[in-house]
């Protein structure tokens, strides 16, 4: 891989609410290269959308990064000022909404929104910025670019809406995109494009990005490397055809073993046992161990991230080496 884009560094969100301390993310540590494509898996409330909102900066009140560096291109962003940040926002770092109405204003056009968000950052004259709009909609594979941009977020499907917040992403080229989810509320066949579009950019361009998801499928298609997230904590990192071929953590595994697909048709579905623990109560040691069918009297104790074998990591008293050898 190129040179390292963004390194994170046991990175703590806590959420100071009424009802306790919640630990949202809770150590997180990982790499993303120049041109890499990271992805981010685990159930919900597993804290990887926080991961990545506490990377851009918008952890709202109760919420607050307490511990941990964000190294992006050697820099620490929690050393940044806001002013600093908002000047990072969309020109070098970039976020892609679940919902692309977050990104998107209903009541003005596209070439409106897309043009502000090139003279916002740069200093070039208006015509080429709606050149660079233009462009960036073909990219993205919308066609008749230059009509699309007159039109309204309304007159746009839930799929072309997300491919303008997308293209809006890329309008400056920034170093670094974090993507939460935005494929989840498409159709498979506009998945798909959107995944195989997404993929080529980053090839091209060099853009790191970390793609943050419960689905492994889309993982295992368009990814490069992948952390699995538990509870606040990162349980598994590594290349993805790894992680997915020859899971360590038993969660991972229970994660696979969870894909309809990997179920013999008139079987039951696989599942995890259990639900994933309040943050607001987690038991003391591995959070996982009960629900963990490997689970011993060691897992009282909160394991550490170990590095069984190269590029791999793991933070689990018993992993599955023998399923990984």
């Amino acid at each position: 891989m190129a040179g390292i884009t963004l390194r994170v560094e046991d990175l703590a969100t806590h959420f100071f609410t009424k009802g306790g301390l919640i630990k949202a993310v809770d150590g997180v540590s990982f790499t993303v290269h120049r041109g890499e494509i990271m992805g981010l898996v685990g159930e919900s409330g597993s804290g990887k959308s926080v991961t990545g909102f506490s990377i851009i900066g918008l952890v709202d009140q109760p919420g607050r990064v307490v511990g941990g560096r964000l190294l992006f291109n050697g820099e620490d962003l929690l050393n940044k000022s806001e002013d600093e940040m908002r000047t990072l926002r969309g020109s070098r770092i970039a976020m892609i909404f679940q919902d692309p109405m977050m990104t998107l204003n209903p009541v003005l056009r596209i070439d409106t929104q897309m043009i502000e968000a090139v003279l916002a950052h740069q200093n070039v004259a208006k015509d080429k910025a709606r050149r660079m709009a233009r462009d960036a909609l073909g990219q993205v594979g919308i066609a008749s670019p230059d009509e699309r941009l007159k039109a309204y977020p309304h007159q746009f499907s839930g799929g072309m809406r997300q491919r303008v917040a997308i293209a809006t992403a890329l309008l400056n080229k920034p170093d670094l995109i974090i993507a939460d989810e935005p494929t989840t509320a498409l159709d498979v066949t506009i998945q798909g494009q959107i995944l195989h579009e997404v993929k080529n950019l980053c090839r091209q361009t060099g853009t790191a990005l970390i793609w943050i998801t419960h689905d492994l499928a889309v993982i295992a298609g368009l990814a490069d490397h992948v952390s699995v997230m538990y509870a606040g904590r990162v349980v598994e990192d590594g290349p993805v055809d790894d992680v997915l071929d020859r899971p360590l953590h038993p969660y991972s595994v229970g994660l696979l073993e969870s894909v309809p697909s990997r179920n013999r048709r008139g079987q039951r579905l696989s599942q995890i046992p259990g639900m994933t623990p309040s943050l607001l109560n987690l038991p003391a040691g591995c959070a996982f161990k009960a629900r963990c069918p490997r689970a011993g009297d060691d897992c009282a104790a909160l394991p550490e991230i170990t590095a069984p074998a190269p590029d791999r990591q793991v933070r689990c008293f018993r992993p599955h080496f023998e399923d990984a050898a």
